[in-house]
Protein backbone atom coordinates (compact mmCIF):
# COMPACT_ATOMS: atom_id res chain seq x y z
CA UNK A 1 0.00 0.00 0.00
CA UNK A 2 2.84 2.37 0.83
CA UNK A 3 4.42 1.76 -2.58
CA UNK A 4 1.12 2.61 -4.27
CA UNK A 5 0.90 5.91 -2.39
CA UNK A 6 4.53 6.71 -3.22
CA UNK A 7 3.87 5.97 -6.93
CA UNK A 8 0.81 8.25 -6.87
CA UNK A 9 2.84 11.06 -5.30
CA UNK A 10 5.59 10.62 -7.90
CA UNK A 11 3.08 10.72 -10.78
CA UNK A 12 1.41 13.83 -9.35
CA UNK A 13 4.75 15.55 -8.91
CA UNK A 14 5.91 14.58 -12.41
CA UNK A 15 2.71 15.69 -14.16
CA UNK A 16 2.41 18.92 -12.13
CA UNK A 17 -1.37 18.70 -11.72
CA UNK A 18 -1.44 21.02 -8.73
CA UNK A 19 -1.84 24.25 -10.70
CA UNK A 20 -4.65 22.71 -12.74
CA UNK A 21 -6.52 21.75 -9.60
CA UNK A 22 -5.91 25.24 -8.17
CA UNK A 23 -7.23 26.85 -11.34
CA UNK A 24 -10.33 24.67 -11.18
CA UNK A 25 -10.95 25.69 -7.59
CA UNK A 26 -10.37 29.36 -8.43
CA UNK A 27 -12.80 29.30 -11.35
CA UNK A 28 -15.37 27.32 -9.35
CA UNK A 29 -15.23 29.60 -6.34
CA UNK A 30 -15.47 32.65 -8.60
CA UNK A 31 -18.58 31.20 -10.25
CA UNK A 32 -20.16 30.31 -6.90
CA UNK A 33 -19.40 33.77 -5.50
CA UNK A 34 -20.83 35.48 -8.56
CA UNK A 35 -23.97 33.35 -8.40
CA UNK A 36 -24.51 34.17 -4.75
CA UNK A 37 -23.82 37.87 -5.29
CA UNK A 38 -26.12 38.23 -8.28
CA UNK A 39 -28.80 36.22 -6.49
CA UNK A 40 -28.70 38.59 -3.53
CA UNK A 41 -28.78 41.61 -5.80
CA UNK A 42 -31.78 40.27 -7.70
CA UNK A 43 -33.63 39.29 -4.55
CA UNK A 44 -33.04 42.61 -2.88
CA UNK A 45 -34.00 44.51 -6.03
CA UNK A 46 -37.24 42.56 -6.33
CA UNK A 47 -38.03 43.18 -2.69
CA UNK A 48 -37.26 46.89 -3.04
CA UNK A 49 -39.47 47.20 -6.12
CA UNK A 50 -42.27 45.40 -4.31
CA UNK A 51 -42.04 47.85 -1.42
CA UNK A 52 -41.70 51.00 -3.54
CA UNK A 53 -42.97 50.47 -7.09
CA UNK A 54 -42.42 54.14 -7.95
CA UNK A 55 -38.66 53.68 -7.52
CA UNK A 56 -38.51 50.66 -9.86
CA UNK A 57 -36.46 52.38 -12.56
CA UNK A 58 -33.76 53.55 -10.16
CA UNK A 59 -33.61 50.18 -8.42
CA UNK A 60 -33.34 48.29 -11.74
CA UNK A 61 -30.51 50.55 -12.92
CA UNK A 62 -28.56 50.15 -9.70
CA UNK A 63 -29.13 46.39 -9.64
CA UNK A 64 -27.88 46.04 -13.21
CA UNK A 65 -24.77 48.07 -12.46
CA UNK A 66 -24.01 46.06 -9.32
CA UNK A 67 -24.53 42.77 -11.17
CA UNK A 68 -22.04 43.91 -13.82
CA UNK A 69 -19.48 44.71 -11.12
CA UNK A 70 -19.95 41.31 -9.48
CA UNK A 71 -19.62 39.55 -12.81
CA UNK A 72 -16.47 41.54 -13.62
CA UNK A 73 -14.83 40.52 -10.36
CA UNK A 74 -15.75 36.87 -10.97
CA UNK A 75 -14.30 36.99 -14.47
CA UNK A 76 -11.14 38.62 -13.13
CA UNK A 77 -10.76 35.86 -10.51
CA UNK A 78 -11.25 33.11 -13.10
CA UNK A 79 -8.70 34.67 -15.46
CA UNK A 80 -6.13 35.05 -12.68
CA UNK A 81 -6.65 31.41 -11.69
CA UNK A 82 -6.10 30.26 -15.26
CA UNK A 83 -3.04 32.47 -15.66
CA UNK A 84 -1.54 30.92 -12.54
CA UNK A 85 -2.31 27.43 -13.84
CA UNK A 86 -0.48 27.97 -17.12
CA UNK A 87 2.45 29.87 -15.63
Amino acid sequence: MLAFIQDAVNVAAASNIGPGIGAGFAAGLAAIGAGLGIGRIGGSAGEGIARQPEAADAIKGNALLLAAFVEGVALFAAVIGLLLAFK
